[in-house]
């Protein structure tokens, strides 16, 4: 996850520091800054070999770790260091314009090196997730996150809305962590679910040919399918206006297709 922030305005070790003494749920475990060595760092933020292809040096003073409720997240691109590239996004909540680099630069959150494998574990995303909630509210700073998975950015009273309402036991913030795009054939498809189940969505037409209307389906859906786990076989259900609907798994298994019964 990145947290953006205009530029010359990202936090130090030091305000970390200052977030980790007030928060009741976040103390600081690593703070590697003081006479440290480099280390080799990919773009993205993940410690590679000395010889690794496309690495980049980062000075240890850049990155702390920091513990949530038992599980240790790295926050890179500190100040004085160099922060890392706004990525790449499609899809945009409540912001008006695409962030970008003449203006943005960003922290990357990650799971912690011991998690490594387990990045899309529930509790660990989610306790991913919840940490940058947590900065979000701390850093007036943060002017946006961007969630790779769905390639989305959205403003930080946007997220903190739909994810502190989730945390407390709310809907999935499917608008957000996931978005949906209009395919070449008319379906509605979503993106970056398979982050969180290994399966996209797809509303198929005429089912999706009212794009409000088969949005608001889809994020009712999604929020069931991350309750549950996905879809394995065909399942019939009712729509909020009372038609019947079958789900079934594509024959690759990567889409759970929708479609009117």
């Amino acid at each position: 996850m990145f947290l953006l922030f205009a530029k010359g305005k990202r936090p130090t070790i030091g305000d970390i520091k200052e977030f980790a003494a007030n928060s009741p749920s976040v103390s600081l475990v690593h703070d590697p800054s003081a006479g440290a060595p480099i280390r080799l760092a990919s773009d993205h933020g993940e410690t590679v070999a000395e010889d690794g292809s496309g690495a980049r040096l980062a000075h240890e003073g850049s990155w702390v770790e920091l513990l949530r409720e038992g599980l240790a997240f790295d926050l890179d691109g500190l100040a004085p260091g160099d922060g890392f590239a706004v990525p790449e996004v499609e899809h945009l909540f409540d912001l008006q314009e695409q962030p970008g680099p003449a203006r943005f630069e960003a922290l990357h959150l990650t799971p912690g090196h011991h998690l490594a494998g387990g990045e899309r574990a529930m509790p660990v995303a989610k306790g991913l997730i919840a940490l940058a909630c947590d900065l979000v509210q701390h850093f007036s700073g943060i002017e946006a996150v961007a969630w790779p998975p769905a390639r989305s950015a959205s403003s930080r009273q946007y997220f903190e809305s739909v994810v502190t309402a989730w945390l407390g036991g709310g809907p999935f913030p499917a608008l957000g962590l996931t978005a949906f795009r209009q395919t070449f054939d008319g379906a509605l498809q979503s993106v970056g679910l398979d982050f969180w189940l290994d399966q996209e969505l797809r509303i198929e037409p005429p089912l999706s040919t009212d794009k409000v209307a088969s949005t608001r389906l889809g994020v009712r859906l999604i929020n069931q399918l991350v309750i549950v786990g996905g879809v394995e076989g065909s399942e019939r259900i009712v729509a909020p206006d009372g038609s019947r609907l079958v789900l079934r798994p594509s024959r690759n298994g990567k889409f759970i297709r929708v479609w009117r019964e």
